[in-house]
């Protein structure tokens, strides 16, 4: 069985991070330019921080995870057909929205391995984004 290093948990934490923080931008953007909302658009940003505080948390450094980034032979970057197809603002907001619920679960789960405290911390961040999603789709 191959020995899994923590350059690789760093690995899966970067991407992880990336698609998370992508996936409330746009969800923040909704809230912010289509919904006009000022609250949502606020917990948007809120989340968005405190992700980026558990990541440093996690990893010790932004720099850290950024290093062992290896973009040239990730298996997985290739653009699905799903991706291409949004028919709406609802669609778009319903995708991104899956997109950061798995990446905090996957960020949740890998931080199990390294800091239990940081694992919570995800854990929690993943519950504020099940309730505000759930606000947004009611007003979408």
């Amino acid at each position: 069985m191959r020995r899994i290093d923590t350059k690789d948990i760093f690995r899966v934490v970067d991407a992880n991070a990336n698609r998370l923080k992508e996936g409330l931008r746009v969800c923040e953007d909704i809230s912010r330019f289509i919904l006009n909302d000022t609250a949502a658009t606020r917990q948007y940003k809120v989340i968005r921080h405190k992700l980026s505080s558990a990541v440093v948390s996690l990893c010790g450094s932004y720099a850290s995870i950024v290093r062992v980034r290896n973009i040239e032979e990730d298996v997985g970057k290739k653009t699905t057909a799903s991706e291409m197809r949004r028919k709406s603002v609802q669609d778009i907001f319903y995708a991104n929205s899956q997109r950061i619920k798995e990446s905090v679960r996957v960020l949740e789960e890998f931080a199990k391995l390294i800091n239990e405290k940081t694992a919570c911390d995800f854990k929690k961040l993943r519950y504020a984004i099940y309730a505000l999603e759930k606000k947004i789709i009611r007003k979408l």
